[in-house]
């Protein structure tokens, strides 16, 4: 058994132009302050980190590093979420996604993936020299719009998906072996990784690459109405990162999982502050804790009822309410006994 890490805080929902939230200082300081141990940073604004000059400057790094460890914190992962979102896009999403790129790349498909391509490499060259062994991402979509099997699916359809999104991603892991540091993919809608069969399937077309690996965030599970619980018990092994997300699903006779086109607020499935959604989080942390999994538990704030302020001031309490110390003794260590065979047998009456 191993106790997890934390409370950490993933910072994406966080960045805003006003203060402490506009720079790097001002938002290791708040979280500090709040009773964070880690963050987990998005890497798209160059003001929080810079991947083109990280990936060549350990001095670069070595400063980032040691200006966060000031403040009592640790880099718990790095995130490329957005760019791993575009290294593969359908084209029903290429206007939407193209606000994710930079403006000279819209409209350019072929060199907005080419541009995420690298960005994801250089963020495991990063991980590396900030010695962080494990990368938060999102694998990118080209068979979501099939994903309800209406009209028929071709033959042939979703395994030319898989096999193309792998192709795409083997350079990629390519690099995160050379590094070592493993791909850690966020299991959520929208991706062509959303399950644990589709996961399977990425797996088996990436021929088992040991860098593929699963970010868990039950939230996304519960909008599905997949056992989360038991996720852990088939893929603990590939567990490297993890999102502590809450959500509720409170379907009605007019809508459910689909969500009948509805904002958030509105919707059967949606996302919620940790403790106020229907997710069992102390059964999550005794199996991930029972099965050694090395993670950050990492808050992630997303909710359509509360201010993320306040979700933030919670979360560190209740992620640290949640963690476990992983016991190093058995509780009736006390009335054990060494005994031989012989009197083994005895106790078993086949003297």
């Amino acid at each position: 058994m191993k106790t997890i890490k934390g409370p950490a805080i993933f910072l994406a929902q966080f960045i805003d132009d006003k203060p402490p939230f506009d720079t790097l200082d001002g938002l290791c300081k708040w979280a500090a302050d709040l009773g964070y141990k880690g963050i987990q940073i998005p890497t798209l604004d160059k003001w929080l980190i810079d991947l083109d000059l990280a990936a060549e400057s350990q001095t670069y790094c070595d400063e980032l590093k040691g200006k966060i460890n000031s403040y009592g914190l640790e880099i718990t992962e790095l995130s490329t979420h957005i760019q791993g979102q575009l290294v593969a896009v359908h084209p029903a999403y290429d206007l939407m996604f193209d606000n994710f790129a930079p403006e000279a790349l819209r409209n350019n498909p072929a060199a907005r993936t080419e541009w995420a391509v690298d960005q994801v490499k250089k963020a495991a060259i990063t991980s590396r020299r900030l010695g962080i062994s494990s990368h938060a991402t999102f694998s990118g979509s080209l068979l979501w719009p099939y994903w309800h099997p209406w009209p028929q699916q071709p033959d042939g359809l979703v395994e030319l998906g898989f096999n193309e999104l792998a192709k795409r991603w083997l350079p990629i892991l390519d690099v995160f072996e050379e590094y070592g540091v493993d791909a850690c993919y966020e299991i959520h809608p929208g991706e062509d990784l959303h399950d644990g069969e589709t996961f399977e399937r990425f797996l088996e077309a990436t021929n088992n690459h040991k860098r593929v690996n699963i970010l868990y965030d039950p939230s996304h599970f519960v909008l599905q109405q997949l056992d989360y619980i038991s996720y852990i018990d088939h893929y603990h092994e590939f567990i490297k990162a993890f999102h502590v997300k809450d959500s509720e699903f409170k379907p009605t006779g007019k809508k459910g999982a689909f969500g009948g086109f509805n904002t958030w607020k509105d919707r059967a499935g949606r996302y919620r502050s940790p403790g106020d959604g229907d997710i069992d989080f102390k059964t999550i942390f005794t199996k991930l804790t029972e099965y050694g999994c090395d993670v950050w538990a990492v808050m992630e704030w997303e909710c359509v009822v509360k201010s993320p302020e306040q979700g933030a001031r919670e979360g560190a309490g209740f992620i640290q309410q949640h963690i476990i110390e992983a016991t190093e003794k058995t509780f009736d260590d006390f009335a054990s006994s060494t005994v031989d065979e012989a009197t083994n047998r005895k106790i078993l009456g086949i003297d």
